[in-house]
C-alpha cells in the first residue's frame, strides 16, 4: 500500500495506486526494518522549476534535521571514487560495452557522486521507486542492486550510498544523486539517457485533450454528501470489456428561460485535441466545461513509454478514434444506477492497448516490427459514427450518438442544446457528438445529461479524484453554495495534509516496535474531542456530517441527514467527556480489529494536570483521559491531537514525537502555487505585512481616539479595572455611533465627534450594507470582550439602543457566551432560512458559519476563543478591549487568530487588500489619526469635547442620578467579580496605563471647537461612562430635539462609505446578489479588519533583532517556562519543523503542564507511539484535512482485507455433456464404478489458457471453424473481482498478527533463523545423473522427517498411515513451488488452516534460496539443484512427483523394518500454486436457495477442504482429485458435484497409481494439460469435486510464468520476433540465451499457423500429436494420442489430420502405429528431436521417408549456440 512520496497528493491515481499496491502495508518486520506503510504512492509538490539539476529536492520536509556522518567502511574494503566496496569499477566509462544482469522490474540509472562529477555510477534501480515521466507514483524507499559486484537487496539508499563510495557529507538522498536513466544506443553501448524527473518539472503534456460539458437543468437543491462506496467493476452481462470514467455536473440552479446559443468561435483558440471547443454564450451557471477527462486520455497516449527502458519501440499509442469508440461502449454498458469512474477508463485504455499489441510485447518486451501478419486494422475515421451509433442503439435512449451530418461540434452542440430545451432528451443521459470532416482530424464532446442522482456521486468524484474544489463560475447560483461545497469539497492542500497523516500512521506501523498493526484492523471508528464551547461542538458535527466520512465508514446510511446522529462521534471536554471516552475506552478493548481515533481538536486549550485541578473547573480532563495508562496501553488507539498553536505540546517532556508532527505546507514558494488553490491563506503575518504597507490604511491598526479616552479615565480612576473602563467607553462609542448613523438627529449635534472615526466606519458600513442591498446582506462586526459579565452588559446595551433607535430589522445583536447555543431573532432566522431555501420549521442556525451575510454585531465572550469559526462576511474585528497582559505567544496568536481569512487568490494579499476604495470620505483624517502621531495641542481638545458631550447628558440626568449610581455599582461589582475570577488563569495581572494620555492629533473643526468641560465628582464621572439607561433616558427626558430628521434622511455625508472596490471579484460562485449595491458581495474577497489596543499594537508591530515579530519571541504559553535565559532567539528562516526542536529543547512544563510528570529515569524521551501532532494556522482548513484522513485511512484498511481475484467465465463451455446427472447433488464423495463411466471431458475451460491450442473431442461441437487469435497473457488483461479476505485466508509476507506469530518463528523456544541445511542424494533414469538436493528444515520443524541416529543424516520425510487420522491434521505434505514472489507468494498458511498441524514445502530454485529463507525462516525448503535454475515449472513439478515417490519407498521400508505394513502409508501429496488464497464450499443445505437462485458459496478452511477430500472411502483409487477454480459468473451454476477433465493450480496426486507418468521436466508451459492427458491415457482415474472452489490471487510479480527472452550479445531484454526464435542450423545467426525448449514452445505457439497451414480454424482436420501436448497456438486443434500399450485413446476412425507432431518419439512409437491414422494431402510432418543426429534416426526408424517428403531447407534449429544444446525439428509434406 504503501506510499508516501512527499509532496502535493492528487487523489485520481492516489485511489488506483492505493488500491493496486496496498499490499506493501503489512511487511513482516521480524527479519530487517522494511518501510512499506509510509510507501504511499503520492504526487511531488511542485516547487519552482529549477534550471540546476544539482539542487536539493524542494519537498517539505516534516523530519528535523539530523547531522549526517557517513558510516566507517569496512576493514581492508575498497574506498576509491567510482568503484565500489568490493572494488568494482562502475564508471559508466568503464561498463558502457559490457554485459550487464539486470535483474526483471529494474532498471539501469546513473548515480551521481560529488567526487566524479564528470562520470556517472552505474546501478540497477528497482523501477517502483523511480517517479514517472512526471514525476509521480515513486515509492519511497530504495530498492537496488551493485553493478560491480552484483551486490543485491539494497533497501537503504544510505546503506547503497556507503556500498558505492559516495562520500557524502549531507543526508543521502535519492532524489539528489539518482540523476539519469541510462539505455544502450544503437550500437550496444551504454550510454545516458533523460534525467529523472523527481519534481514532476518534467515536459508538460498538452492540456485539454478532451473536453466534457456537464449540463444540469434540474432545480432540485443539491445534495452534496459523497456516495457510498459502490464496486468499481462493470456489470456481469457486458459484452464489452470493462469500460469506465469519471465525471462532474455543475449543482443545480434554476434554467429560468435563458437561451443557450452556441458559436463557432473556439473558446481559447487553441485546439483541444479532439478539436476546438466553441464558445458557449448565454446562462453560465446552466453549462459547465470541464477537462476532468484530460489526464485520463493523456496517460492512454504515454502508454508505450512504459517499455522504453526495453529499446525505442514502434508501439503507438490508442488513436482518437478508438478512445472515442472505448468511451461510447463503456457509457452504454453503465446501468442507470451506475457513475462513470475515471480510473476505471484508464484501466479500459491500458487493457485495449496492451491486448492490441500483446503479440509484439512479449510478456513486457519489445514489440515485432510492424507490419507483422496477424496486427490489428486500425479504427478509420468514417467508420467511427456508424460503430458508435451501432454500440449505442443498445443502450435506448441512454446514450445518443451524433455524427451524421454534424460538420463541426458547434453545430452539434446547438443541435444537442435544441433537443434539450425541446424535452427530446428526457431519458438520455449523455450525448456524443462525433465530427469527422475529410482532411480534418476527428473531433469529439460528449455532453452529460444526466439527473441529480448522477450528478451527486459525480460531485464527489471530482472532489475526491481530482483533489480541487469545483470551479463552478456562476453568479446566480442559491446563497450559501459556494459555503456548502467549500465544507464538502477537499481543497488541494487539505488532500496533501490528509495524506501526509496517513504516511505518519504507516510509519508507525512500518516501525519495527510493533506499535501499530494496520494490518489486523478491518474498520475505522473514532470520536472528536472539542473544548466546551457549544458552537464549537455544532460546527464540528456540521464540518463532519457535511465531509460524507459517516456514510464512507459505514456508520450511516447515504440518506441520512440528522445532525443528531453525527453528535455521536463529538463530545465537549466537559464533565459529561468521561462517559463518552470510557465507552470508547470499553469498545477498544473488546473490538480488537476496530482501529479507534482520538481527535483532540483545539489542543492547546487544556493542558493542566489533572493532579493539579479542581473537579470544578473543567480543566485537567484532557490530562485525566487521554493520559490515562487504559489510553495509553491500548494498542488500537491512536491520539491525534490537532491545534493552531502547538508551542505547549512541544517541551523537554512533550509525549509527541517530533516525528509524528505534521505541519500544514506553505501553499506558496516564492510566488508560485504549489497546490493550484482557489483561495488564498490571509492569517497573522499578512496582517502585519499589511502594517508596513503605505499606499492604503492598514488592515490591523488601532484607535488613538478610544485609546486617549480610555487613558484619560483610566488615569484618574485608578481603582477601577481598565476592562470595565475600555468595555464601557467602546460600548458608549458605539451607541453614539448608532444614533448618528440612525439618521434621527440632525447634523447641529455633532454626535459623529463624541466616538472615534473607526467605531463609526464601523457602525456606518454595519448599517448601510443591510439598508443598500436588496436582499438586506450585510457584515458581521466581531466585538472580543472576554468577561463575560461585561459581554452581557455591553449586549444588552447596545440592544436597548438599537431598539430605541428602531434598527431591530436593520442588524442583530448576537452575544457568543461559550457555554450557550447561540441565539438570534426569528426575524433573522427566518432571512437566512429564506436565503438557504430551507423548509424545515424547526431549523435554527446553531454556528457562526450559518451567518453568512446577515448584519450582526457579534459580542464573543470567554477567556480565550475556543476554536469557533467566523463566517465570510466578518468586516471588522474589534479587539480594542481585549487585555495588553497577552505577552504569550499562544494567547496572542489565538485572539489575532480569529481574523484569519481565505481570500481569493486573485486578491494578491496584503498588497491590495487596504481599504482602498472602501475608506470614508473623511480617510485622509483618518490616516492622519492614524499616522502623524505627532502633532500636538489637539488631542486635548478632543477629549474636553466628549468629555464635555457626556457632562451635558448628566446635568439633564440629574434627577435619575441616584438610581444611575445604584445601577453602576452593582454592574460594576458584577463585572469586576468576573474579571477576577476570569483572570486567575493568567500568571499576571494587567498593569495600569500611565497617567499621561495617549495622543490623538484629530483636528476638530472650529465651529466645533468647545470649552473644556467643569469638573465633577468621581460618581458623576462612572455615571457618564457607565450608564446602562443613558440613551432610553434621553428619549424620554428631552425627545424632541432628536426628531427633527425623519429616519429616512440620508446618513451624514461625511460619513457614507463609497463603493467597495471589486477588482478581484467574488470570492465564490455563492455571491447570491450581484447587485451593485451589495456591499457584502463586493467585500467577500476582502479580509477583515483588525483594531487592537495601542500598547498590543505596539508590541505586534515591533521587531527584535532577527527581523521577527517580538512576539514570537514571548514566552509560548503561560503553562511552560524557559529552560534557561541563555537561549538563541528564534531565526526568521526557521521552518515549523525547526521551530518545534527549538521549543523543544529551550522549553520546559510547569508543575501544572499535563507533560510535568512525562519523565522517565534515564531516558531522555518518553514518547507515546500512537500519538500524532497536526499543527496549522487558525481558521485553514485543518477539520476538514483530518476528516478526509479518516476517510483514507478508512478505505486503506478496507483495501488492505481486499485482494483482486480472478473472476474469469470457464471458457469453451459447449463441449458440457447433456444434462446427464451422475452422482446426487449432495454426494459427499464420488463413487469410483460410476466415475469411470463418465466421459472424459479433454476440452480446456480455464481462461488462463484461453490462446492455447484446442484439444479434438469427438462430442465437442466447435460454434466457429477455430478460435479466435488471443495474445500474450498479461496479468492485467484478466477479469478479476475485488473480494474481501475471509478469516481462513492464505497470506504473503506482509501479514503479521499475534496469531502467526508462532507459525512465522516467533517462538521462545527457537531462535528465529535456526535451521540447517540438509543434503539428500536422488537418483532418477530420466535425470541420466545422480543429484544432490537440499532441504532447509527449521529446528521447529525437525519431527516431520528421520534422521539416521550416529549422524544425523537425512533419511526420509515421515508420512502418516492410510489409517491415521487426527480432527488437528493434515496428512498430506503440501509442496508449493515458487520463483520470484519471496514478497508475494501466499505461504502463510496458518489462517487457511484454522490452526491444524501441516507439513507445507516451499520448492525454491537455488539462487534464490537466500531471499526465500530470509522473508519465511520457519518454513521447509526444498532447494532444487543447480541445473535447474534455468528450468520451468514442468522441472518443479517432475521433481516434486518423484522425489515424493522415492520419500514413499523410503517410508514404507522404514515402516517394514519397524514392523508395520508397507502397503498403508499415506501416498498423496497436494501440489499448490503459490496464489492460492481463499477456498470456499457450495452451501447445497438451503433448498430453497438451491431451487430458487443456485447454490451460494461460502468461505471454508483449506483445512476442511484437504479432511473432506482425504476422508474419501476410495481416495486411493484415484490418480489425481482436485478443485474447481473460482468465479462468480459461474460458481452457483447447478452442476454435476464431480466430473473428470483438466485440474490446476491446487490437486492432490496419488504419487504411487501415477508412478508411470511423469511431469515432462523441460516444460515450460502448458505442463498440467500434458501431464493429465497422459495420466488419463494410462487409465488413471482423474475427478474434480466441484463443491469445492480455490480462489487466485492476481500477483503481477514473479511466477513461472514470466519469461525474460534475452540475446547472448547484450544479455537485455531485447525485441526478437518469434519467427527469429528458429534458425537454419549452421547459419549465422543472432543467438539467444533462453533454454531452447522455451524457444521451441513460444514459436510453436505463435507460428503454428504457417507450419501447419491445413490446420488452421479445421477443427475437423486437427494435427495429431503423439504421447505429448504442446501449444500450437489458438487457430490450431490437436488430437492428442498415446502410444503406449492398452492406453485409452480417442476413437480415430475415419478422422483425416492435417498434421503429424511427433516430439521426442520414444520406441513406443513405431512404423505400425503411425499407419493406423490417415492424413490430408500435403499434411505437415514436425519431428522434434535433442540433435541432429537423433533427428535423423527418428526419421528412419519410422519409415517418414515413405509417406513424407523432406527437403534439406525444412531442418530447423532452435536459436542457441552450440554450448547452449539446442533443439531441433524437421518438417515434411505428405504424399
Amino acid at each position: 500500500m504503501g506510499n508516501s512520496y512527499a509532496g502535493q497528493l492528487r487523489t485520481t491515481r492516489f485511489e488506483e495506486v492505493l488500491h493496486n499496491s496496498i499490499e506493501a502495508s503489512l511487511r513482516s518486520n521480524t527479519i530487517i526494518p522494511r518501510p512499506v506503510f509510509s510507501q504511499l504512492y503520492l504526487e511531488t509538490e511542485q516547487p519552482l522549476a529549477r534550471d540546476d539539476e544539482d539542487d536539493e529536492d524542494g519537498s517539505e520536509s516534516n523530519s528535523p534535521p539530523i547531522p549526517y556522518q557517513m558510516k566507517p567502511p569496512p576493514e581492508g574494503c575498497c574506498t576509491t571514487d567510482g568503484f565500489c566496496q568490493a572494488g568494482r569499477d562502475l564508471r559508466l566509462s568503464s561498463l558502457a560495452s559490457d554485459p550487464l544482469d539486470v535483474p526483471p522490474g529494474f532498471m539501469l540509472v546513473g548515480v551521481k557522486s560529488p567526487s566524479l562529477p564528470e562520470n556517472l555510477l552505474v546501478c540497477a534501480v528497482d523501477r517502483r521507486f523511480l517517479p514517472d515521466e512526471r514525476g509521480r507514483y515513486a515509492l519511497l524507499g530504495f530498492s537496488g542492486n551493485c553493478m560491480g559486484c552484483g551486490e543485491k537487496g539494497f533497501r537503504y539508499f544510505t546503506e547503497f550510498s556507503n556500498h558505492i563510495n559516495l562520500k557524502l557529507h549531507t543526508q543521502p538522498k535519492k532524489q539528489k544523486h539518482l540523476k539519469y536513466y541510462l539505455y544502450r544506443n544503437s550500437q550496444g553501448l551504454l550510454v545516458k539517457g533523460a534525467p529523472i524527473c523527481w519534481r514532476g518539472n518534467g515536459k508538460r503534456l498538452c492540456q485539454a485533450l478532451f473536453i466534457f460539458i456537464f449540463i444540469h437543468l434540474s432545480g432540485v437543491h443539491l445534495n452534496t454528501g459523497p456516495p457510498k462506496k459502490r464496486h468499481k467493476g462493470w456489470s456481469p452481462e457486458s459484452s464489452t470489456s470493462n469500460l469506465p470514467e469519471s465525471t462532474a455536473k455543475t449543482p443545480p440552479s434554476s434554467l429560468a428561460s435563458s437561451t443557450l446559443s452556441v458559436s463557432s468561435v473556439a473558446t481559447n483558440g487553441s485546439r483541444a485535441g479532439h478539436g476546438p471547443l466553441p464558445q458557449l454564450t448565454g446562462s453560465v451557471s446552466d453549462v459547465l466545461v470541464s477537462s476532468l477527462l484530460q489526464s485520463c486520455y493523456l496517460s492512454s497516449q504515454t502508454l508505450p513509454r512504459v517499455y522504453q527502458h526495453y529499446g525505442p519501440s514502434p508501439i503507438q499509442p490508442l488513436s482518437t478514434e478508438m478512445q472515442i469508440l472505448l468511451t461510447v461502449y463503456y457509457l452504454v454498458q453503465l446501468g442507470s444506477d451506475q457513475v462513470p469512474l475515471v480510473e476505471d477508463l484508464e484501466q479500459i485504455f491500458m487493457r485495449s492497448w496492451r491486448e492490441s499489441h500483446l503479440s509484439e510485447i512479449r510478456q513486457y518486451q519489445q514489440p515485432q516490427t510492424t507490419g507483422t501478419p496477424g496486427s490489428p486494422q486500425p479504427l478509420t475515421p468514417n467508420q467511427l459514427p456508424w460503430l458508435a451509433q451501432l454500440a449505442a442503439s443498445s443502450y435506448g435512449e441512454g446514450v445518443v450518438v451524433l455524427g451524421k451530418d454534424v460538420g463541426s461540434l458547434a453545430q452539434g452542440l446547438q443541435l444537442t442544446f435544441s433537443r434539450l430545451m425541446e424535452g427530446r432528451l428526457e431519458n438520455t443521459n449523455y450525448v456524443v457528438i462525433i465530427v469527422t470532416a475529410p482532411g480534418q482530424e476527428t473531433q469529439s464532446c460528449v455532453v452529460v445529461t444526466g439527473g441529480i442522482g448522477i450528478f451527486s456521486i459525480c460531485l464527489y468524484s471530482v472532489c475526491e479524484k481530482c483533489g480541487v474544489s469545483l470551479s463552478v463560475t456562476c453568479y446566480s447560483l442559491l446563497l450559501y453554495s459556494d459555503c456548502f461545497l467549500t465544507c464538502c469539497a477537499v481543497r488541494p492542500i487539505q488532500l496533501a495534509v490528509a495524506r501526509k497523516l496517513l504516511s505518519h500512521v504507516c510509519a508507525i506501523a512500518d516501525s519495527s516496535t510493533q506499535n501499530l498493526d494496520l494490518g489486523s484492523f478491518d474498520r475505522v471508528s473514532f470520536l472528536i474531542l472539542v473544548p466546551p464551547s457549544e458552537v464549537t461542538f455544532q460546527q464540528t458535527i456540521l464540518h463532519l456530517w457535511s465531509s460524507g466520512v459517516l456514510q464512507e465508514l459505514g456508520s450511516l446510511d447515504q440518506a441520512c441527514v440528522s445532525h443528531r446522529e453525527a453528535e455521536r462521534y463529538v463530545v465537549k471536554m466537559d464533565h459529561s467527556a468521561q462517559a463518552r471516552i470510557d465507552n470508547l475506552i470499553r469498545e477498544a478493548y473488546s473490538n480488537s480489529y476496530t482501529l479507534y481515533i482520538l481527535v483532540h481538536d483545539h489542543a492547546h486549550w487544556d493542558i493542566s494536570s489533572a493532579t493539579y485541578s479542581s473537579s470544578d473547573s473543567g480543566l485537567g480532563l484532557v490530562d485525566q483521559l487521554l493520559n490515562s495508562r487504559q489510553v495509553k496501553d491500548a494498542t488500537n488507539i491512536l491520539i491525534l491531537h490537532v491545534t493552531s498553536f502547538p508551542f505547549a505540546l512541544q517541551t523537554q517532556c512533550t509525549r509527541i514525537s517530533p516525528y509524528n508532527e505534521i505541519h500544514w505546507p506553505s501553499a506558496f514558494s516564492n510566488d508560485v502555487d504549489l497546490y493550484h488553490e482557489r483561495t488564498r491563506y490571509f492569517g497573522v503575518s499578512e496582517l502585519l505585512e499589511s502594517t508596513h504597507s503605505g499606499s492604503s490604511l492598514p488592515l490591523m491598526r488601532y484607535d488613538p481616539s478610544f485609546e486617549s479616552m480610555a487613558a484619560t479615565l483610566e488615569e484618574r480612576f485608578p481603582k477601577l479595572h481598565s476592562a470595565v473602563i475600555r468595555t464601557t467607553v467602546l460600548i458608549q462609542h458605539y451607541c453614539v455611533a448608532l444614533m448618528a448613523v440612525s439618521g434621527r438627529f440632525n447634523r447641529s449635534h455633532n454626535l459623529q465627534k463624541h466616538t472615534s472615526v473607526e467605531t463609526m466606519e464601523i457602525v456606518q458600513s454595519l448599517v448601510n450594507a443591510a439598508q443598500q442591498c436588496p436582499a438586506h446582506h450585510g457584515h458581521m462586526v466581531l466585538v472580543r470582550i472576554p468577561s463575560l459579565a461585561l459581554a452581557a452588559w455591553a449586549h444588552q446595551r447596545l440592544s436597548r439602543v438599537r431598539k430605541q433607535l428602531g434598527l431591530e430589522e436593520n442588524f442583530e445583536i448576537i452575544l457568543g457566551n461559550p457555554k450557550q447555543d447561540l441565539n438570534i431573532g426569528q426575524s433573522f432566522t427566518d432571512q437566512i432560512k429564506k436565503w438557504l431555501k430551507i423548509q424545515d420549521a424547526d431549523w435554527v442556525p446553531r454556528t457562526y458559519l450559518e451567518l453568512e451575510a446577515l448584519p450582526c454585531i457579534l459580542i464573543l465572550s470567554g477567556a480565550e476563543p475556543l476554536g469557533e469559526s467566523l463566517p465570510r462576511s466578518l468586516k471588522y474585528c474589534d479587539l480594542r478591549v481585549i487585555s495588553c497582559s497577552y505577552l504569550q505567544r499562544t494567547t496572542l496568536e489565538q485572539e489575532l487568530g480569529l481574523a484569519a481569512y481565505l481570500v481569493k487568490k486573485e486578491s494578491r494579499p496584503p498588497q491590495n487588500l487596504g481599504s482602498g476604495s472602501d475608506l470614508l470620505e473623511s480617510d485622509a483624517e483618518k490616516l492622519s489619526s492614524t499616522d502623524n502621531e505627532e502633532e500636538e495641542g489637539q488631542d486635548n481638545g478632543k477629549i474636553s469635547q466628549n468629555l464635555y458631550f457626556i457632562s451635558k447628558e448628566i446635568d439633564k440626568l440629574i434627577l435619575f442620578d441616584k438610581m444611575i449610581n445604584a445601577v453602576l455599582f452593582k454592574a460594576k461589582k458584577v463585572a469586576l467579580d468576573a474579571i477576577q475570577s476570569s483572570s486567575q488563569s493568567q500568571t499576571q495581572l494587567q498593569p495600569q496605563f500611565s497617567s499621561q494620555s495617549f495622543p490623538c492629533p484629530q483636528t476638530a473643526p472650529e465651529s466645533q471647537t468647545q470649552p473644556y468641560a467643569p469638573c465633577y465628582s468621581q460618581s458623576q464621572q462612572i455615571s457618564q461612562l457607565q450608564s446602562q439607561t443613558q440613551i432610553q433616558l434621553l428619549s424620554q427626558t428631552n425627545p424632541q430635539p432628536y426628531l427633527q430628521i425623519p429616519p429616512q434622511q440620508p446618513l451624514l455625508s461625511q460619513m457614507q462609505i463609497r463603493s467597495k472596490s471589486t477588482s478581484s471579484g467574488s470570492s465564490s460562485p455563492r455571491a447570491s446578489s450581484p447587485h451593485p449595491s451589495c456591499s457584502w458581495a463586493r467585500g467577500a474577497s476582502r479580509p477583515p479588519s483588525v483594531l487592537l489596543p495601542h500598547a498590543l499594537y505596539n508590541v505586534i508591530t515591533a521587531s527584535d533583532s532577527s527581523g521577527l515579530p517580538r512576539c514570537t519571541s514571548f514566552l509560548p504559553h503561560m503553562s511552560v517556562a524557559w529552560a534557561s535565559s541563555f537561549r538563541p532567539l528564534l531565526s526568521k528562516m526557521m521552518t515549523c519543523t525547526e521551530q518545534s526542536l527549538y521549543y523543544r529543547q529551550w522549553t520546559v512544563p510547569r508543575s501544572y503542564h499535563m507533560d510535568s510528570s512525562n519523565r522517565t529515569e534515564g531516558r531522555s524521551d518518553n514518547f507515546h507511539p500512537r500519538r500524532l501532532l497536526l499543527s496549522g494556522p487558525p481558521q485553514v482548513g485543518k477539520t476538514g484535512a483530518y476528516l478526509h484522513f479518516l476517510g483514507i485511512l478508512s478505505r486503506m484498511l478496507i483495501r488492505l482485507m481486499e485482494v483482486d481475484i480472478y473472476d474469469e467465465e470457464d471458457i469453451n463451455c459447449n463441449s458440457q455433456t447433456e444434462g446427464v446427472q451422475y452422482h446426487p447433488a449432495s454426494a459427499p464423495w464420488p463413487n469410483p464404478e460410476i466415475v469411470r463411466t463418465m466421459p472424459f471431458d479433454y476440452t480446456i475451460h480455464d481462461s488462463k489458457y484461453d490462446d492455447i491450442s484446442t484439444i479434438y473431442c469427438p462430442g465437442y461441437k466447435s460454434n466457429s471453424e477455430g478460435n479466435p487469435v488471443r495474445k500474450e497473457d498479461v496479468y492485467l488483461r484478466r477479469r478479476t473481482a475485488r473480494i474481501k479476505l475471509s478469516k481462513y485466508a492464505a497470506y504473503n509476507t506482509y501479514h503479521h498478527c499475534e496469531q502467526c506469530h508462532q507459525y512465522l518463528g516467533f517462538n521462545s523456544r527457537y531462535q528465529m533463523c535456526e535451521s540447517t541445511l540438509h543434503a539428500f542424494t536422488f537418483t532418477h533414469l530420466l535425470l541420466g545423473e545422480e543429484i544432490q538436493l537440499y532441504f532447509i528444515i527449521p529446528k521447529s520443524k525437525e519431527h516431520y522427517f528421520s534422521f539416521s541416529q550416529p549422524g544425523g543424516q537425512l533419511e526420509s520425510m515421515r508420512l502418516p498411515l492410510t489409517s491415521d487420522w487426527s480432527p488437528d491434521c493434515i496428512k498430506s505434505p503440501i509442496f508449493t513451488p515458487t520463483t520470484g514472489r519471496h514478497e508475494h507468494g501466499l505461504f502463510n498458511l496458518y489462517h487457511a488452516m484454522d490452526g491444524a498441524s501441516h507439513l507445507h514445502i516451499l520448492v525454491v530454485k537455488e539462487y534464490e534460496m537466500a531471499v526465500y529463507k530470509k522473508y519465511w525462516p520457519n518454513h521447509i525448503m526444498l532447494v532444487l539443484p543447480t541445473v535447474f535454475n534455468g528450468a520451468g515449472i514442468g522441472a518443479a513439478h517432475f521433481l516434486i512427483k518423484e522425489l515424493s515417490y522415492h520419500n514413499l519407498e523410503l517410508e514404507r521400508s522404514r515402516r517394514l523394518e519397524g514392523g508395520g505394513p508397507a502397503g498403508d502409508v499415506w501416498p498423496f501429496i497436494i501440489l499448490a500454486d503459490d496464489s492460492c488464497v481463499m477456498w470456499n464450499t457450495l452451501d447445497l443445505e438451503c433448498l430453497i436457495s438451491v431451487f430458487l437462485s443456485g447454490p451460494v458459496e461460502h468461505a471454508v478452511s483449506l483445512k476442511q477442504v484437504l479432511q473432506h477430500m482425504e476422508a474419501c472411502p476410495d481416495l486411493s483409487h484415484y490418480g489425481l482429485c482436485g478443485i474447481r477454480k473460482w468465479s462468480r459468473l459461474t460458481g452457483n451454476v447447478l452442476r454435476e458435484p464431480f466430473s473428470r477433465g483438466h485440474l490446476h493450480d491446487f490437486f492432490l496426486l496419488n504419487v504411487d497409481r501415477s508412478q508411470n507418468v511423469q511431469y515432462d521436466q523441460n516444460r515450460f508451459t502448458c505442463h498440467d494439460v500434458d501431464f493429465t492427458l497422459r495420466l488419463h491415457s494410462a487409465g488413471l482415474l482423474v475427478c474434480r469435486f466441484n463443491n469445492f472452489s480455490v480462489m487466485k490471487k492476481q500477483i503481477a510479480i514473479g511466477g513461472y510464468r514470466t519469461f525474460i527472452i534475452k540475446t547472448k550479445m547484450t544479455d537485455v531484454p531485447t525485441s526478437v520476433s518469434p519467427s527469429q526464435y528458429i534458425c537454419a542450423p549452421d547459419s549465422k545467426h543472432l543467438f539467444l540465451a533462453t533454454p531452447a525448449q522455451l524457444l521451441l514452445e513460444k514459436y510453436l505457439q505463435h507460428n503454428s499457423h504457417k507450419l501447419f497451414p491445413l490446420s488452421t480454424k479445421n477443427y475437423t482436420h486437427p494435427v495429431l500429436s503423439v504421447d505429448c501436448y504442446l501449444n500450437l497456438g489458438p487457430e490450431v486443434t490437436v488430437c492428442f494420442v498415446s502410444s503406449r500399450p492398452h492406453s485409452v485413446n480417442i476413437s480415430t476412425a475415419g478422422l483425416l489430420f492435417s498434421g503429424l507432431l511427433l516430439c521426442f518419439a520414444d520406441s513406443f512409437v513405431t512404423p505400425g502405429f503411425l499407419k493406423k491414422f490417415t492424413f490430408l494431402k500435403g499434411a505437415t510432418l514436425c519431428v522434434i528431436s535433442a540433435d541432429r543426429s537423433s533427428l535423423r534416426e527418428t526419421v528412419g526408424r519410422l519409415e517418414l521417408e515413405e509417406e513424407w517428403r523432406f527437403r534439406l531447407s525444412d531442418e530447423f534449429q532452435t536459436a542457441n549456440a552450440k554450448e547452449d544444446r539446442p533443439l531441433f525439428f524437421l518438417t515434411g509434406k505428405h504424399i
